[in-house]
């Protein structure tokens, strides 16, 4: 039996329902589960691929009462990293040939079958090693405009670890100046439109984005996937016709958000649970325009990642997937690009199956990692900190790395920041039970005062100047999140570190 390329789309297709068109592993998960919500359904699931290219012919048949036997998938497949050469956009991936055998199983007379097709039947991972995939999402509306080169808007790193049964997702900011291998300092996003233009060999712009991550992080990139927003609104619409639960933590206000036609237009979101279709979210997800920037829209992109996750596992999402899979194969031809193939999907659904979500963590590189700075062009780009980034893929992607307590601060001490204490609340003498707080932590403090903004509810930790050692460290010993330090240049110190107390540091103090 040969699967047609249409159906490696789709089941590719499935693992973007995520963040600006490039969340992937939602997808993962989508066969094993689809084989058992069509049997159910009352489709014939003799064997789990067919069943699948039968639906997207619209050509499946209700399961016979009584069947005497029937073919069952029986596949031993090994995620490796391999060369391959890259297809264009728009190429079907090539056709895979699969070894089918007969087997004997026993169904119950009835519409829905009491022994389903084994999940060990499909395919696995037998190679224990990680899996890095990059996901790039490039700004073409639709693979009717022009054909580029296009610079990615969006690239997230994932590490899949089949031993711990993990997943780490780390966001890139597009203005990281890196090394692009063969051509010298750019932005980060730069990489895939200039291995386009330039054919760069093995596989084009995907190619030299891989070298790249390689090059500056030391991270072997195993496979890619590159979509563009049609793949990202078409899934989204299709899985989650009644869109998707977000909560919206801020007030956003975009009066120059790029439209449809290259143009702009004026979006605002409000505070609050709201539920989003396909083009709000995608909205959602990119705008920039907040205080944090490209951070804030990393972590945005992450947020709704895990929405649209859980919404499309959700009781329902695989048959609707698989009832209008013909239409999604037709709107969606030509816009992606990858050398993911159809073995290395089913293996990843099968290993994503077992992963809890707790298991998956999710990582940003924002201005903890990088400082903002001028190219020699004079443009604005970040200067990534390599030591703390390659710390931070450590942390992401391998469980029970996490830098110790005395390892922040040996650094910290290297670091000799001044810190100062702001109270932030209208509860007197918080800023002078903090100081002697963090003076019996080992740590001196510059000085304190009273800080203009009162009524503050949670601990900030504001960095002046180049202090990421010391500001982790002390986010660790308040128990803090890393999200509450932020770069300021404000004036209210000269350089240093700045907490501005907040009323939960009563209880950091006193406990």
């Amino acid at each position: 039996m040969r699967v047609p390329g249409c159906l490696t789309i789709l089941l590719a297709c499935g693992a973007l329902a995520g963040a600006t068109a490039i969340c992937a592993f939602t997808g993962f998960s989508l066969t094993q589960r689809t084989v058992v919500d069509l049997a159910a359904a009352g489709f014939g699931v003799e064997e789990p691929l067919e069943t699948l290219r039968c639906t997207v012919s619209a050509q499946c048949r209700p399961i016979p009462a009584a069947p005497d036997s029937a073919p069952l998938l029986v596949l031993t497949a090994q995620v490796t990293s391999v060369t391959r050469t890259i297809p264009a956009l728009g190429t079907p991936l090539p056709e895979t040939a699969l070894v089918v055998e007969p087997r004997t199983t026993a169904l119950a007379p009835t519409a829905a079958p009491t022994n389903l097709p084994d999940i060990g039947e499909l395919p696995r991972i037998t190679d224990p090693r990680q899996m890095h995939i990059l996901l790039l999402g490039i700004d073409q509306r639709s693979a009717t405009d022009n054909d580029g080169p296009y610079r990615t808007d969006t690239m997230i790193l994932l590490s899949v670890s089949p031993a711990r049964k993990s997943v780490g997702v780390l966001s890139l900011p597009r203005d990281l100046w890196v090394e692009i291998p063969g051509f010298g300092p750019s932005r980060i996003n730069t990489a895939n439109s200039i291995g386009d233009a330039n054919a760069y060999p093995g596989g084009g712009g995907p190619a030299l984005a891989m070298e790249t991550i390689a090059a500056n992080f030391g991270v072997r990139v195993d496979k890619y996937l590159l979509v563009n927003f049609d793949v990202f609104t078409s899934i989204v619409d299709l899985l989650a016709p009644n869109g998707v639960p977000i909560n919206v933590s801020q007030f956003i206000d975009d009066p120059n958000y790029p439209d449809a036609n290259y143009g702009t237009m004026h979006i605002q979101f409000q505070p609050g649970e709201q539920r989003m279709d396909a083009e709000t979210l995608l909205q959602y997800a990119r705008t920039r325009a907040t205080e944090g920037g490209d951070f804030d829209r990393a972590r945005r992109q992450q947020a709704v990642l895990d929405a649209v996750r859980a919404e499309v596992l959700s009781a329902g999402g695989i048959i609707n997937f698989i009832a209008q899979a013909p239409a999604l194969w037709a709107e969606l031809q030509g816009n992606y690009r990858s050398n993911l193939e159809l073995n290395d999907i089913l293996a990843l659904g099968h290993l994503m199956g077992e992963i809890k979500r707790e298991d998956i963590r999710y990582r940003v590189v924002d201005n903890l990692y990088a400082a903002p700075g001028l190219s020699p062009q004079g443009d604005q780009v970040l200067y990534p900190d390599f030591t703390s980034i390659r710390d931070l893929i450590q942390n992401t992607f391998y469980s029970g790395t996490r830098m110790t307590l005395a390892d922040l601060k040996a650094r910290a001490d290297a670091e000799a920041a001044p810190i100062y204490v702001y109270n932030g609340t209208n509860l007197p003498g918080l800023a002078g039970a903090t100081r002697e707080w963090l003076l019996a932590q080992g740590l001196l403090v510059s000085g304190i005062n009273n800080d203009v903004t009162i009524g503050r509810k949670l601990t900030e930790i504001a960095e002046y100047g180049r202090y990421n050692w010391t500001a982790r460290y002390l986010a660790r010993l308040m128990g803090l999140p890393e999200d509450r330090i932020g770069q300021s240049g404000d004036g209210r110190i000269a350089a240093g570190l700045l907490v501005l107390l907040g009323e939960d540091a009563r209880d950091i103090v006193e406990g």
